[in-house]
């Protein structure tokens, strides 16, 4: 047979060609793509600018729920649950986050319980709609299941031989049991007579058997018991209890399963054994009969059990009265009377269960001591001084971490939670480890005022003070002036050589109170925030650094809050003063409080008392002798009082009275309406707008930023002509909102209104759509942001208002004279995202481009050029539209990576964006404030007034010397050329 060799089959080099060129093109395009990636990664901050120019505060909210990590003794972290719905960890050596998980807002979100066993934590969210477990180490999600529908009511553990393996759920009409290692349901059962009796707690001692305690409102306690393991109606005890109405607000189960119930009427204890087969009646223990008295109009509180199965529990007979009682053998025994004690708390490590009981000191300071649980007696050595912040609330709470020594004592950690949200973290024998305010989680309001000047800047000022001065007088304070600028450069350039010599460790830079100046550019200035608890804060921009705090008593918790600078600190010598309205919105009664924002010290001047409830606030350009701006206060009978009411400011109003006017809007009646001033200082009513309430609703009015400034008062065309703005300064945008929710009936309206003549410039209506609406208005134009119901998609419109080629007035603008309705354009966008708040950036003269800053859900901050939502753009790109640079229109907005100004540092919850000038023109400050605090620079049209960082100085210097040497030596050339042509 004959072999044959194989054949190579080989194709046409044209063919391979034809196949290798594809392959060629997705290497070239792969390329392309890389070096797109890299050019846009070029446009991101760099990695040594990271916190350079920004930074950023994390908070978690209210404490509703805390505990110690007891399961290793070396464990250093806290779980906490709060009122924002946020699960977190903190490492309690520094008090940083060590994870946190951000749940939805309102009672979705709701953390309604927090059981912790081990290394594992379990929720109940969204009032018994979810079950989660989380791993507390990293933060990482166990399991999470879906429950039944229904109204939830309490949670336990439930064990079985000394090990907890499940996990008992109480709604209003059914319970069930669920697996703890993996959440899935071993039964479901129905609660009996569900429909009269109010099922309200669960309880298990570990012996197999879980107990529902339920009650009928003034008649008797209903006790239900299921078996562990198919979930069968054991027992039900019905005991009489006709005084009883909430069994979590009055009763507490101590020791092995004693059910022990105050009522405050007959001032008793009342005790039911739930394991008993036998006793179905609740013992009565009179309080009298154990030499025990309460405090008059106080009301015995729930009793504070100590952990199971130990007997002893807590007793609260006054507000700073606590007792501690035993259960042993069927009586009560009073152990320890504490009075006055302030918070007691148990803790337990290994078998030690002891009580800490924080009392009283002085005025400010309190002693916390350490109290064996089972014997009363203090521990020796426990005892830990806590100083009251005379800047911050009352003791609330107290969370205790115990734990044994070498020697076999116990030793104690504590967190305090005051009245402000703040807590503290004190190690024996008081020192403060470290402090978190979680009151700036709801910040509410803020403002930012400028620094002061330094002494030398101040000196400098005071040179032109006087103009009476002689000449004589003026030298000779100008020379001292330049000796006293002479002195401070001398003693910055020797601190300068000083601090190099010292390691770097050791050089400290921290900013405080005293060492606060305006800088060059005024980039550092004072943050001045208002929380929802009523804690004001004066923070540094620049690092972020809490230099004052107050906080305010009695502050309604639905209070409303305006914050105004009334004086800056341009009038040296004269302190800078704000003034933070207060008002209740359920009674509308309001109260002033007067403050220098700089240091927080309240002011000497004393606020007028407000008896009568207030409808607008006003802030007026006049100024009183000490440059203090005049605050307007309008009450419900339409009454004017001013602030600071002196004779020179009511002789002011009286002379401007004409030309002061001011509006009111109720939207519960769709009533808008504009008063005016009078001479008198009474008011008269000039125009009123009616909106229907059966169709609509006014959801928000928006006007002008007073310190605003417009540096065009036209745009140049493409044919050179001048398309002139219409800047009405008295310009309102009032935003609609359809009653009827139905998708097809709901609508959006805007109209823009002046506030003088009550005149409507505009009106828009963008039918099949609702809210919630963000709006910004500056200069010519309005951009708002709404949800289109039809396409189901958020969207942005911009309105921009023009006069026209010829201007009206271009000195002075009045609302009265203006015959020519404006030309109103208009255009809608398309936004891939829904947003939480919107703002636009601000200049000190107007100059940069205008950017929107838009707050999204996801944490970022972007920073939107105006120019993409310019309602002249072109769908036909033309000649003059390429003159005036106009980018063709699109209606998809697009989200450019590099647009976020946070890059990774997202801010949860943002519920406002705050912009202020610098004294640069490129340059605005932001503050982003939700959960979080951001603050950055932002730069809309690049640093065109600021030299780079990389800058080459010594390049730039060397070549300036060289050229001045080379026109020296040029010129001694020229000379010498001169004269030897002179002598020939």
């Amino acid at each position: 047979m004959e072999n044959k060799k194989p054949v190579n089959f080989r194709l046409p080099l044209s063919f391979e060609e034809q196949i290798q060129t594809p392959a060629v093109m997705a290497q070239l395009i792969l390329f392309c793509l890389k070096f797109i990636i890299l050019c846009f990664t070029a446009e991101a901050v760099f990695e040594d600018q990271v916190g350079k120019f920004d930074w950023r505060q994390q908070y978690v909210g209210k404490v509703r729920f805390a505990y110690f990590d007891t399961q290793v003794q070396s464990s250093k972290k806290v779980i906490l649950a709060t009122e924002q719905n946020v699960f977190a960890a903190l490492n309690i050596r520094t008090g940083e986050l060590l994870w946190r998980h951000v749940d939805k807002t309102g009672p979705e979100g709701n953390i309604d319980a927090l059981l912790l066993h081990g290394q594992d934590a379990v929720l109940v969210v969204g009032n018994g709609r979810m079950l989660r477990s989380w791993e507390i180490n990293i933060g990482g999600l166990n399991w999470e299941i879906v429950l039944d529908s229904g109204s939830f009511q309490s949670a336990c553990f439930v064990g079985q031989q000394d090990s907890v393996k499940y996990v008992a759920v109480l709604k209003k009409s059914a319970i069930s049991l669920h697996y703890l290692s993996n959440g899935h349901q071993k039964w479901l059962e129905n609660l009996p007579d569900s429909e009269t009796v109010q099922y309200q707690a669960v309880y298990s001692g570990g012996n197999s058997e879980v107990y529902v305690l339920g009650v009928v409102p003034n008649s008797h306690i209903a006790v239900v018991v299921y078996s562990v393991e198919d979930g069968e109606i054991t027992k039900q005890i019905s005991a009489e209890a006709p005084w009883l109405s909430d069994v979590q607000a009055s009763c507490a189960v101590v020791g092995q399963g004693i059910l022990t119930c105050v009522d405050s009427a007959t001032v008793s204890l009342y005790m039911l054994d739930l394991q008993s087969q036998v006793q179905s009646q609740m013992i009565q223990i009179p309080l009298q009969s154990l030499a025990l008295d309460v405090s008059p109009g106080f009301s015995p509180v729930v009793p504070n059990p100590a952990r199971p199965p130990l007997s002893e529990f807590l007793l609260q007979l006054g507000p700073e009265h606590h007792l501690l009682l035993q259960l042993s053998k069927g009586q009560i025994v009073p152990l320890k009377d504490f009075k006055p004690a302030m918070l007691v708390s148990f803790a337990t490590t290994g078998e030690k269960t002891v009580l800490a009981v924080m009392s009283p000191k002085n005025e400010t300071a309190s002693i916390l001591n350490l109290f064996s649980a089972e014997t009363a007696r203090r521990l020796l050595d426990t005892t830990l001084i806590y100083s009251l912040d005379p800047n911050g609330g009352k003791p609330e709470k107290l969370y205790v971490q115990a734990f044994l020594k070498k020697d076999d004592s116990v030793g104690y950690r504590v967190i305090v939670q005051t009245e402000d949200h703040t807590l503290t973290f004190i190690q024996q024998p008081g020192r403060v480890m470290w402090t978190r305010e979680e009151a700036l989680s709801e910040v509410v309001t803020m403002e930012m005022v400028d620094l002061p000047l330094t002494g030398t800047q101040a000196e400098l000022e005071g040179e032109f003070g006087n103009k009476a001065d002689g000449l004589m007088s003026m030298v000779l304070k100008r020379l001292s002036s330049q000796l006293i600028l002479l002195q401070a450069w001398i003693a910055h350039l020797w601190k300068l050589f000083y601090d190099a010599r010292k390691p770097r460790s050791q050089v400290k830079n921290e900013v405080t109170i005293e060492n606060l100046s305006r800088d060059e550019f005024n980039l550092q200035k004072m943050m001045v925030m208002v929380t929802a608890s009523g804690k004001l804060f004066g923070i540094d921009s620049k690092t972020g650094n809490i230099l004052w705090r107050h906080y305010l008593d009695n502050i309604p918790p639905n209070a409303a809050f305006q914050l105004m600078v009334q004086r800056t600190t341009a009038h040296f010598p004269h302190p800078p003063q704000c003034t933070l309205l207060i008002k209740d919105k359920d009674t509308g009664l309001a109260t002033l409080h007067v403050f220098n924002p700089i240091f927080g010290k309240k002011s000497h001047i004393t606020p007028p008392t407000l008896p009568q409830p207030i409808l607008q606030s006003l802030l007026l350009p006049l100024m009183d002798q000490d440059y203090a701006k005049v605050l307007l206060l309008i009450d419900d009978q339409y009454k004017v009082s001013a602030f600071p009411s002196t004779k020179n400011v009511l002789q002011q109003l009286q002379e401007m009275a004409s030309s002061i006017f001011f509006y009111l809007v109720d939207s519960s009646q769709g009533r808008f309406s504009g008063y005016r001033l009078c001479t008198d200082l009474s008011t008269e009513l000039i125009w009123e707008v009616i909106l229907p309430t059966e169709v609509q609703r006014i959801v928000s009015v928006k006007g002008k930023r007073s310190n605003e400034h417009v540096h065009s008062q036209g745009r140049v065309m493409g044919d050179r002509s001048v398309l002139y703005k219409y800047l009405n300064p008295n310009l309102l945008a009032v935003v609609t909102e359809s009653t009827d929710t139905h998708h097809e009936r709901s609508f959006v309206g805007i109209l823009l209104i002046d506030g003088i003549t009550g005149r409507i410039i505009h009106q828009a209506v963008q039918r099949k759509a609702r809210g919630p609406v963000h709006v910004v208005h500056s200069e010519n134009w309005v951009v708002y942001e709404y949800w289109s119901t039809k396409s189901r998609r958020n969207e942005f419109s911009v309105l921009e208002l023009y006069e026209g080629m010829e201007l009206y007035n271009s000195t002075v603008f009045s609302s009265l004279d203006r015959p020519h309705t404006p030309q109103v354009l208009q255009q809608s966008y398309i936004f891939p995202s829904s947003i939480s708040t919107m703002e636009a950036t601000l200049t000190e003269k107007g100059i940069t481009s205008r950017h929107l800053l838009v707050g999204l859900p996801s944490g970022g901050i972007l920073s939107l050029p105006k120019m993409f939502l310019d309602p002249r753009r072109p769908e036909i790109v033309s000649e003059q539209s390429r003159e005036e640079n106009l980018i063709p229109y699109a209606p998809e907005l697009l989200i450019h990576t590099e647009w976020f100004i946070n890059y990774n540092q997202s801010i949860l919850r943002v519920r406002g964006i705050y912009t202020a000038p610098s004294g640069l023109e490129s340059t605005c400050l932001v503050v982003a404030y939700g959960l979080d605090i951001y603050q950055t620079r932002v730069y809309p049209s690049k640093q065109f007034d600021v030299l780079k960082d990389d800058y080459d100085y010594m390049l730039i210097s060397s070549v300036l010397f060289a050229l001045f040497f080379a026109t020296m030596i040029s010129k001694r050339l020229a000379e010498v050329k001169l004269l030897n042509r002179a002598w020939r």
